[in-house]
């Protein structure tokens, strides 16, 4: 029997606060390796070891490819990379972003999940959109736990509230909580075997072949496009065409070349690219504007009125599309899933109080 001692913990937006807490809370004797994916930009300088060495009581490190997993310690992925574990080994890659980052949380736990089933703790932090989600539902199917920040405790609460809609969540616990929570998990003995994924081949070939995409192998090579349905949707990051899988209820995307997508990632992407589209058309539109009145102007200069109007012509025609292309751009709003529940809650709200007179009901007299 070996201990549920393996930690995998996702965060974005919000989530320093939160991580800081945890490992500030956390006993020096731990006997568990804890593993943090934490949303960055690729050019800054990965500060969160040094700030957890100063926190807690566990050490915390940027792991090097080829590392050995070691009990009671904090690995922290590194800017830029992937961290994805690999039979006791940690890799450090460059694969494909998912979800629109490197870093991303899904390989960590997908990678966890493959590699120590009934042993892994998934823990899905504060963070906006729905990274996590997908390798929660994996490490959840091999055997592992789920454990999720409360909603409402949590500064940026959409990865946790997605996190409970798609999986079958074990635990959900404010982050003053989750310490003495991962503690006592962490000490539970169990089998190093999962009924599950022995039951569904195609899951483990699937997990398998997602987890060495992230470990830098070829997407194509490995056979990505057998993993789920062709669809009319192109990648926004390489535009190849991209496939839908399932997990269970939950479905996400992935494209040829390894890039890989969230529903609410997919829509918020896209749904950006619009908006960089029309002001990339405005610009191309308004130089054309300065090109037709430059040569209007030349044909002025040479006498050939005739020529120069038709070029002042077109150059305000051209003018005027400029002006329902910027109202098509302020009135363009970036999409998301969240936002979109959001909305058709607060429509309820509204038909509910519509359905009562549009106020509040006095008690009679």
């Amino acid at each position: 029997m070996k201990k549920r001692n393996i930690i995998v913990i996702g965060a974005s937006a919000g989530g320093f606060e939160a991580i800081k807490k945890i490992a500030a809370a956390l006993p020096g004797d731990l006997d568990a390796s804890i593993f943090i994916v934490w949303h960055m930009s690729s050019d800054i300088r990965g500060i969160l070891p040094q700030v957890l060495n100063r926190v807690g009581p566990i050490g915390a490190v940027h792991p090097v490819d080829g590392e050995r997993v070691e009990s009671n310690r904090i690995y922290v992925a590194v800017p830029d990379h992937h961290l994805v574990l690999d039979e006791g080994q940690i890799r450090i890659t460059r694969g494909p972003k998912e979800n629109r980052f490197r870093p991303a949380i899904d390989p960590l736990f997908r990678s966890a999940a493959r590699d120590y089933r009934r042993r892994v703790i998934g823990v899905v932090l504060s963070g906006s959109l729905d990274d996590g989600s997908a390798g929660l539902w994996t490490v959840k199917s091999r055997g592992g736990l789920a454990v999720v920040q409360d909603p409402w405790d949590a500064e940026v609460a959409s990865m946790p509230e997605n996190a409970i809609r798609a999986v079958a969540v074990d635990h959900v616990v404010p982050v003053d909580k989750m310490a003495d929570l991962l503690t006592r998990l962490s000490q539970e003995e169990v089998p190093d075997t999962s009924e599950a994924e022995m039951k569904d081949k195609k899951e483990v070939e699937k997990t398998d072949i997602e987890v060495r995409i992230a470990a830098q192998d070829s997407a194509f090579e490995m056979g990505v496009m057998s993993l789920g349905e062709l669809t009319p949707f192109t990648c926004p990051d390489c535009h190849g065409v991209l496939s839908a899988l399932k997990d269970g209820k939950l479905k996400r995307y992935r494209c040829h070349t390894g890039h890989a997508f969230s529903p609410d990632t997919l829509l918020a992407t896209v749904t950006e690219n619009i908006e960089e589209s029309l002001w990339s058309t405005i610009r191309g539109i308004e130089e054309s504007v300065m090109l037709l009145n430059h040569f209007g102007d030349h044909f002025a200069e040479v006498n050939n009125g005739k020529l120069a109007a038709s070029y002042f012509r077109k150059a305000n025609d051209a003018h005027n599309r400029i002006r329902l292309l910027r109202e098509a751009v302020m009135s363009h709003e970036q999409l998301s899933t969240d936002g979109i529940a959001r909305e058709a809650d607060a429509e309820d709200e509204v038909a509910a109080k519509k359905g009562n007179g549009g106020s509040r009901v006095l008690p009679a007299a």
